[in-house]
């Protein structure tokens, strides 16, 4: 497991800390005939290399660099695909992430992995699951037939509302887990101080009080989760 987190530690330097946003810009303007391309894929091999320390390691490090080469130019060519460019860049990265994890356990591959599956909490995998957007749903259920009767004038990032929402059942979700409910305090005191001054400007009676109904029941889902996973 050691040698799979220092690969990973050399592939996060070099995909995030040692490549310039010059490089990045090159390399979707001339894809494979970007000098930098070449250079990034270089660096990695290096960092492999020192970060592991062990010249017995230079063939995983060799592969998983040419592995990075061919998914770094299948992502370059494949990003006028995707609208959303969130998308390649995280198909990139996991694949990435995979290709470490199959040279690390090659070996044992199969076994390592249903291993892994096995000491999986999966209640806790399903309270996670349960808080991100089937609990986004549910509150949409649940405040149908008040949002008809909200103005929707007001700008606002699009879907921002609905990721807060997540976000905010997760970490509740995490502090009742750790046992820290004194935390939920805070956040849900942070969280009013925002809305209050954000409301106050708009003086908007039911909008105050659909912001409140809605901030109770995503907390209250939150807490439901989190209370049947403890217990």
């Amino acid at each position: 497991m050691l040698l799979f987190i220092k690969l990973i530690l050399a592939h996060l330097i070099g995909d995030f800390i040692l490549q310039p946003n010059k490089w990045v810009v090159h390399k979707q303007s001339n894809k494979i005939t970007s000098k930098y391309l070449y250079l990034h894929v270089l660096l990695h091999f290096g960092l492999y290399l020192v970060i592991l320390w062990d010249f017995s390691f230079w063939r995983i490090a060799l592969i998983i660099t040419v592995s990075h080469l061919i998914i770094d130019i299948l992502k370059l060519y494949s990003d006028s695909l995707f609208r959303n460019k969130s998308i390649p860049f995280f198909i990139d990265q996991g694949l990435h992430i995979i290709i470490i994890y199959c040279c690390v356990f090659y070996a044992n591959l199969y076994d390592h992995t249903l291993s892994l599956f096995k000491n999986l909490d999966w209640y806790l995998v399903t309270a996670i699951v349960f808080v991100t957007y089937p609990a986004a749903i549910i509150m949409g259920k649940i405040l149908e037939g008040m949002s008809n009767q909200i103005e929707t004038d007001h700008k606002s990032l699009p879907n921002a509302g609905k990721y807060i929402g997540i976000i905010e059942r997760l970490f509740v979700l995490i502090f009742i887990v750790i046992g820290r409910w004194e935390v939920i305090g805070l956040l849900i005191a942070a969280k009013s101080v925002f809305r209050f001054n954000d409301l106050k400007e708009r003086n908007n009676r039911k909008l105050t009080e659909y912001i409140l109904i809605g901030t109770l029941v995503s907390f209250g889902l939150a807490i439901l989760a989190g209370l049947l996973y403890i217990n």
